[in-house]
């Protein structure tokens, strides 16, 4: 009677190196496309929130997404337009020429302006406090929203933000901990500048919810007093 060899499990079949070659495709391709469809989200919320300041064509458009959140210093045109075509068939932004009566119809100049649909679109995300709000991809953009958002979701989202670096943090001192022996001098440096990164991260984090919290608080005072006074002259009255 044959033999399993040792460590294989009955019932189960051994994977191939094909298969298992296929396998890490797989999963490096559902890393891939996670990751591109965040940046495509991030994409799509910057350039809803700089058309909520003012309508732009492309090039300006562009500039103002590199000056104003300086994520997309890389962006191509190839990404930027795809991005507005979606948006206006979803009826998010309009488009309209600049120059309807120019005999040059080859320097068309369109110009994109978020419509209602657009601006409630843009309020639903800025109000999602969700784990993706504190994400690589869309934290940065996010908190250049603030002026939009509320304070409660402004402080939960920074909240968010810390408990992921401190995550990062604690894995990274771990990780230097039990290999400072085996790595050499040029590796350690490397670690220890992540290592501090994390660290002034964390520190301005703090210093943020604090200022937040403290404006929350102080708006409660006001708004309480408020309340308190006016419920006193209904009475006198």
């Amino acid at each position: 009677m044959p033999h399993a060899d040792e460590g294989d499990q009955v019932g189960i079949a051994p994977v191939s190196g094909v298969s298992f070659r296929c396998i890490i495709l797989i999963h490096l391709k559902s890393l891939f496309g996670d990751s591109m469809a965040k940046r495509s989200a991030a994409l799509e919320l910057a350039v809803l929130g700089v058309l909520a300041e003012n309508p732009a064509h492309g090039y300006e458009l562009r500039k103002r997404l590199v000056s104003v959140f300086g994520l997309f210093n890389s962006i191509s045109y190839g990404a930027l337009y795809p991005t507005l075509k979606s948006l206006v068939e979803r009826g998010y932004i309009t488009e309209q020429d600049a120059n309807p009566d120019s005999p040059y119809r080859k320097r068309t100049r369109i110009v994109y302006t978020l419509t209602e649909a657009g601006q409630a679109q843009l309020n639903e995300l800025v109000a999602d406090n969700g784990p993706g709000a504190w994400d690589d991809e869309l934290f940065a953009i996010r908190m250049s929203l603030f002026s939009q958002t509320e304070s409660g979701t402004r402080i939960h989202i920074l909240q968010g933000r810390r408990s992921r670096i401190e995550e990062r943090l604690d894995q990274l001192q771990q990780n230097l901990t039990k290999g400072r022996e085996r790595l050499d001098s040029y590796t350690l440096e490397l670690q220890q500048h992540g290592l501090d990164a994390l660290e002034r991260e964390v520190r301005w984090l703090n210093e943020l919810i604090a200022r937040e919290e403290a404006s929350a608080e102080q708006t409660s005072r006001v708004t309480s007093g408020k309340k308190i006074s006016t419920a006193r002259t209904i009475t006198e009255s």
